[in-house]
């Protein structure tokens, strides 16, 4: 990929999707994905989960979060009744439990790390908690990055590790009017790199500090291509959602910049306007699923599962999933097929009797 991709914007007026509004009384009938393969379809594997957030794949379970703090299991295509872990995190829109991610070598020391948001002496702040669990139950939990500023409304929250094995996490600004992402003394508004035990890696692009990028103001999802890019999506105000190529020690430019104009500042190399609340972000590498271009965003207002198409100075996009309200993550299973929860409970969404889903896309 070129260092420097042109932006390309798009104007989503839902060409390529429908909106499907529902209610508790009237149900929609699960879809089938939009697809080449009449052999692909959708199960649900989970039912009534209360606002989730985000999901982490193991070789024989599913890990999700709800925003109220639970880890929830799924395991053998069942739910469980009790919860992996209960935190007690903050009461507020965009906070609370919210992303997870497992270890590399998860199958062997069964380490789980989530993103929470708490509140301290009337101030919001956000953690990262390394979690040991053994058959669903939490054996313990520590604090390994603290002091996070939090936000009702902007909190960031993703958490992934990447292909050097390093914990990239995404922090979001504690209001529009704030210039802490410029601050490279503060976590906010930054794409966080350490190692998994919390401390700093050697070569981040600032010295003793975990900060790999700055100028983000709500990131949501992170994804890597298979030639190790790292790209983020993440909020704009209403509108000039991004999709930002991330580079370390690179600048993004809020609150100075959205999505492109000023020399002093990384373009995104995508801007949605309208917005479309892009969520989980996703290069697909497995071969189960006949998808025309590798990149899978999940979308919340748009109310879709999109693949992306970038190339310098295009761009274009087609729904692979629609019909199941807002779309708030997608990952990758070892088979290939695709996991998806809906966050039609959070506040914004019309959900259904059975909301929220977690979904299975197979081949």
């Amino acid at each position: 990929m070129d260092k420097k991709i042109q932006i390309a914007a798009i104007v989503v007026a839902i060409v390529f999707s429908v909106y499907v509004l529902t209610s508790p009384t009237d149900p929609i009938p699960l879809p089938v994905p939009n697809s080449n393969s009449e052999s692909d379809f959708v199960t649900v594997l989970a039912e009534n989960l209360e606002k989730p957030r985000a999901i982490a794949i193991s070789n024989d379970r599913i890990f999700v979060t709800e925003k109220a703090g639970l880890i929830r299991v799924v395991q053998n295509n069942t739910l469980l009744e009790s919860p992996l872990a209960t935190f007690r995190g903050a009461n507020v829109f965009d906070g609370g439990l919210l992303g997870i991610t497992l270890h590399p070598n998860f199958h062997t020391n069964h380490l789980l790390y989530v993103f929470l948001t708490y509140e301290e002496n009337n101030n919001l702040w956000n953690k990262i908690l390394q979690i040991t669990e053994s058959e669903n139950k939490l054996v313990s939990a520590k604090t390994i990055l603290d002091k996070i500023p939090g936000s009702s409304f902007t909190n960031g929250g993703f958490i992934k590790f990447g292909p050097d094995k390093k914990l990239y996490i995404g922090t979001g600004t504690v209001s529009d009017a704030s210039h802490l992402p410029q601050d490279l003394n503060s976590l906010s508004g930054k794409i966080l790199r350490i190692n998994d035990d919390g401390t700093i890696p050697e070569d981040n692009p600032f010295p003793n500090s975990p900060v790999y990028s700055l100028g983000h103001r709500n990131p949501q999802g992170i994804t890597w291509d298979n030639a190790g890019n790292l790209f983020v999506a993440e909020f704009g105000p209403e509108k000039n959602d991004e999709i930002n190529l991330v580079q370390a020690g690179k600048n993004y430019g809020w609150p100075e910049q959205q999505c492109s104009g000023n020399d002093n500042f990384e373009d995104a190399i995508l801007c949605y306007d309208p917005s479309i609340e892009p969520g989980g972000i996703l290069y697909y590498s497995g071969k189960s699923l006949d998808f025309e271009s590798s990149f899978i965003m999940a979308s919340m207002r748009a109310a879709n599962l999109y693949q992306l198409d970038f190339e310098e100075g295009l761009a274009s996009q087609k729904s692979i999933l629609s019909g199941i309200g807002r779309v708030r993550d997608v990952v990758e299973g070892q088979d290939g097929s695709l996991y998806v929860i809906t966050s039609n409970t959070d506040g914004k969404g019309f959900p259904d009797s059975m909301d929220d889903k977690l979904l299975r896309i197979v081949k």
